[in-house]
């Protein structure tokens, strides 16, 4: 029961100081094919995942088929405000990409690259 104990305080202290990252929150796309997004930062296991929350298109938002969908995961901090090895997914071409980011106040400037040619966005902090 003791071992038990210690082992989820381990757990409740690692997933603490995921939690504490800065890019954690909600970050709003560039327009992409007609649409924009918010997307959801969060842990996930060791690394930073970003789920799509909300969409939006001329007419206001929208009840996307992306909506719920991962956009980038397996982001690594690097320490920073720069972050790598992840993936993200670009909707409108339903490719994944190598990605990396780099987080600068509210402004996250983010890479989806093949071989050293990447397409960038910088998303701004909603909150």
């Amino acid at each position: 029961m003791f071992k038990a104990l210690v082992a989820a305080g381990f757990v409740a202290l690692g997933a603490g100081a995921a939690m504490a990252d800065p890019v954690e929150g909600i970050w709003k796309t560039e327009v992409d094919d007609g649409s924009y997004a918010h997307v959801t930062f969060a842990p996930c296991g060791a690394a930073l995942c970003g789920v799509i929350s909300r969409t939006f298109n001329n007419s206001g938002e929208y009840q996307s088929a992306n909506r719920g969908k991962p956009i980038v995961w397996d982001m690594q901090a690097e320490g920073n405000g720069k972050y790598g090895d992840g993936r993200i997914w670009q909707p409108s071409t339903d490719k994944v990409y190598r990605s990396k980011m780099e987080l600068s106040g509210d402004v996250l400037r983010v890479a989806g690259c093949v071989g050293p040619i990447c397409k960038r966005q910088t998303w701004t902090r909603v909150k």
